[in-house]
Order: structure tokens, then sequence, then C-alpha cells
């Protein structure tokens, strides 16, 4: 095994520059090194760099009502487009009851609602379940199994649209993990002001657009007495302090293809969008049969602008006017483009990380490497002479793998990651203790010393790579299952194990080969 293969060698010069190269970022200037060179640097994480944190709560039951609520105008418009008279229709607990006033057109109603309500599921079926009920009602529900998906969806959908507004507001490398089965952790390091992050980030921005109900009475609505099929929304135009609106959405933001901050015709701040082809359709019909109506554009249930249509709108675009600053038409359009939250965030942990905080852990973070490093260096020396030095410089080449693994993927460093770089060395000296204390007894037991060396390595390679195989199990499993600072952790103890094993074993082998070759003892350096 000591014998001096050119492979050898070769991975050996090739681990070494790997680590050298890929490390040299995080040690000089930005933009000092020439193009061609990797530019890679470890990312920080909050508690480095620091930055702002926040965990929300996926509102589960607000998206359970708001389906019951889009549920329930279904069974509304397609009983008034069948002609089938009904009374008493409305959400009780968790399901829709209705009653249909004539007997014999039950079965009738029955057969249009479950034909036409809900979606097909994966598995078959659809995902609502109706049945009827003494004195001619009809209850309609969403199966157990859809609602569990539309929970787990809700929270993968949230993920994504955090991250996307977040990366529009240009916060570099944002950690967005699920914790538990509804809670989202939100890491963003840099941005130290959390209540910008909030305004962006929570807003559920579900936009709408809806017929304002023009032949609601005004007597009526003072009253109280709003239509079934309308809603009173509060307004934020500075026209009217509210607006009577119909429930059902004629155009939603879902059909938006982009937006952006424009102007109107008096050059004030508005937001320009367009429409998908189904929204150009369907926008291009409402205004034509609405000419001279007002419709309301309504963003989380506050009616922003209410126009009037003047003509058919046909082009599948137009602008957002209202009270808009350039700022807010900036946010609003940054909103729209990334799509509306399933389902409302509760906030329900925040804290901020200042960067003064961050570059002092930084520095008791690289004091504790350089400390750590230090006393290994000393143990492994004296207890092994030249043996120790070079098991030494083998740890230098870990570390900097470690560092150029993590450059190379991206990886974000925390304050757990560089204790998981303090263990890796650790465990790196622990098989070099293992392969020396091999050749000790190797020479005890009457071998000569370049075949006690041989066997030293190639006994204590089991006991090394069992030993490391189960840290192994445990990075990854700390991985898969963690969050946050658990798998930063586990990250780098997985990269370090791996460079450890290769560095203890192969390095140490090729310099102590090489010193065999070149004096030829007859004795071991660290008997």
């Amino acid at each position: 095994m000591l014998a001096l293969s050119r492979w050898k060698v070769i991975l050996v010069v090739a681990s070494a520059l790997f680590g050298l190269i890929f490390t040299l970022p995080n040690l000089v200037p930005v933009g000092s090194l020439p193009s061609w060179a990797p530019q890679q640097r470890l990312n920080l994480g909050l508690d480095l760099q620091g930055g702002s944190y926040l965990l929300y709560e996926v509102d589960t039951v607000a998206l359970r009502k708001e389906r019951l609520t889009n549920l329930t105008e279904d069974v509304r418009s397609k009983l008034h487009g069948e002609q089938i008279d009904f009374t008493g229709l409305a959400v009780v607990g968790d399901a829709i009851d209705v009653r249909i006033s004539d007997p014999t057109k039950v079965d009738a109603a029955f057969k249009i609602l479950n034909g036409a309500l809900g979606e097909r599921l994966l598995t078959g079926g659809r995902d609502v379940s109706l049945q009827t009920r003494p004195d001619q009602h009809i209850s309609v529900t969403f199966v157990a199994q859809a609602a569990n998906s539309a929970a787990t969806d809700a929270v993968t959908r949230s993920i994504e649209i955090i991250r996307k507004r977040i990366d529009a507001l240009g916060t570099k490398e944002p950690i967005i993990t699920q914790q538990g089965t509804n809670r989202i952790r939100v890491e963003a390091p840099g941005e130290s002001d959390p209540e910008k992050l909030k305004a962006v980030i929570g807003k559920t921005a579900k936009l709408t657009f809806q017929m304002v109900d023009v032949d609601a009475a005004p007597e009526d609505v003072a009253a109280g007495r709003i239509p079934p099929d309308d809603e009173l929304l509060p307004s934020d135009d500075g026209f009217a302090p509210a607006y009577v609106v119909k429930k059902r959405s004629v155009v939603t933001g879902e059909m938006l293809t982009s937006a952006s901050g424009s102007h109107d015709e008096n050059n004030a701040p508005a937001v320009g969008f367009s429409f998908n082809a189904v929204g150009t359709q369907r926008f291009a019909q409402v205004t034509t049969q609405n000419v001279g109506k007002p419709f309301a554009i309504v963003l989380d249930k506050r009616v922003i602008s209410a126009p009037r249509i003047n003509g058919a709108i046909t082009g599948g675009s137009g602008i957002i006017t209202g009270r808009f600053t350039e700022e807010s038409a900036h946010d609003l359009a940054l909103l729209l483009k990334t799509g509306a939250l399933p389902a409302p965030l509760n906030v329900v942990e925040q804290h901020t990380v200042g960067a003064e905080l961050g570059a002092d852990a930084v520095k008791a973070g690289a004091l504790s490497i350089i400390i750590g490093a230090a006393l290994i260096f000393l143990f492994i020396m004296l207890a092994y002479g030249l043996f120790g030095v070079f098991a030494a410089i083998a740890l230098v080449v870990n570390g900097l793998m470690i560092v150029g693994a993590m450059s190379l993927t991206q990886a974000t460093l925390t304050l757990p990651g560089i204790a998981g770089m303090i263990l890796t060395l650790a465990v790196a000296v622990d098989a070099n203790v293992l392969i020396y204390e091999r050749m000790r007894d190797e020479v005890r037991a009457g071998r000569p010393a370049m075949s006690a060396a041989d066997a030293g390595f190639t006994r204590a390679l089991t006991t090394i790579i069992d030993a490391n195989v189960t840290t192994l199990v445990a990075a990854v499993i700390m991985f898969q299952f963690g969050s946050g600072p658990v798998k930063g952790f586990a990250w780098t103890l997985f990269i370090g194990v791996i460079t450890s094993v290769f560095t203890a074993v192969l390095i140490t082998q090729v310099l102590v080969g090489w010193w065999f070759r070149a004096f030829r003892s007859k004795t071991l350096p660290i008997i």
C-alpha cells in the first residue's frame, strides 16, 4: 500500500489544488481574481452575516373558509343557471347546506351539482361529496383527502411565492424551509429590516376584478341588507368608503402574465398589467357586455380602484390606477408578478441579527477554528513526531477541501457549521491515531518498519470506514429531517467526513511512502 503509485500522487496534488483554488476567493477581496478563476464564495448564514428571521404559520382555517365560500357561490350559480329555486344556502360547520324549494326537483338538483362541482382527484373520484338529507336538503362537503391535500399544497405554493418575492427584493441566498406541517421559516441574511420583508412576504396579494352592483339601494346597504350574491368591500380609492360588488370574480390575478410600475394619462403612478389568453377573453366579454358600468379592482378584499367601463377592452392589457406612490406601485406590481398567496400568513416569531453581531460571530468562529486546529496540530505532532507533521499537513488540505467544496456548492456557513468543521478536524485526527497506533502494535509484534507502516494503513482502514459511515448516516438523517442551523451543521459534517477519510488515509500514506523512499529508515519515528 505504501507504493507511490502515479495515480495516488496525481490525486493528492489535484485535491490540494482544488482546495486551494476554490478556497482562495474567500481570502481575497471581491473582484481581485482574474475572470477565469473561480469566483464562488461561502455564503454566510444569518448568525454570521446578520439579517432578519421570520417564522410564518399558514392560515389553513382561512383557506378552508375561502374554499367553502367559493363552493357556496358555485352551488348558487349552478342552481340559478338551471332555474331551480332554493332557500337557506349557507355554510354550516365544514359543509354547505341548501334546501331545494320544489321536492320534485331534489334529484335533478343533486344530479346537476354532483356533476358540476369540484375537481377530479389523482386517486379517482372528486374532491367534493354530496348527500341528500331530510326535508329536501342537499349537503356538500370537501372529502378529507382533498382538504389535507389543499393544506399541504398551500404550504408548498407559499414557499415558492415567498422565494420569488424575496428574490425580487435582491436579497441573496435566503433560507426558506417548511417547519412542521404548516409553518414556514424565512432567514434573509443581509436584510436588516424585517418590517419591509413582512410587508412584501405577508401580503396575500389576491387580485380580483368584480362587477360593482349598481342596483343595490343605498338605504338597503346602510341598513345592512346586502343581496346574497353581493358583498360590501371597503375602498381605498378615495371616492367612496365602500362598494357593493358581486361575489363572483370575473377575472382573477392568476390570469395575469405580467405586471409592472407605470403611469396613467395624468402621469400619476399606476400599475400596468397583461392577461393570458383566458383572461383576455373573459375581460373582453365582460367589458363588452357592461359598457357604462363600473367594475371594482379588488386587492385582498379592499377596492383599490373602481373605474367605469367606457368601451370594450379586447387587447388583454390595461392599468390599475389608485392612490399610489412610485414605491407602492412598484411593490404592488412585484406582488402581482409573483402571484397571490393561497392562504394568509400569520407571523409567529421574528427577530433581527445585527450586522455587528454577525461580524463578531465570524471573528469568534474563525478564532475557535484557529485555536482548535492549533491544539489538534500540537497534540498530533507531540504524540507522533514526524508522522504527526504529515497528519497536520493532511489536516490543512482537509480544511481547504471542505471550504472549497462548500464554496463550489454555494453552501451556507453558519455557527453550527463552524462547529461541524471543528468536529471534522477531530474526526480526521482519530483516523491518523488509529493508523499510527496500529503501526506501533505491528512493530512490537516484530514486523520491520516499512511492513509495519503498510500494515497500519491496511488493517486500520476497515475500522476507519466503519466509524465514519455511522457519522455519515447521522449527517444524512440530520440534513433530511433538520432545518436551518441543523442542516448547515449536517452538510458541513457530511463534506468533512468524506474529505477526512480521503486526506487521513491517502495523503498521509503518500507522505509516509515518500519518506520511506527518500530516507529508507529501518525504524519508525513514532516509537
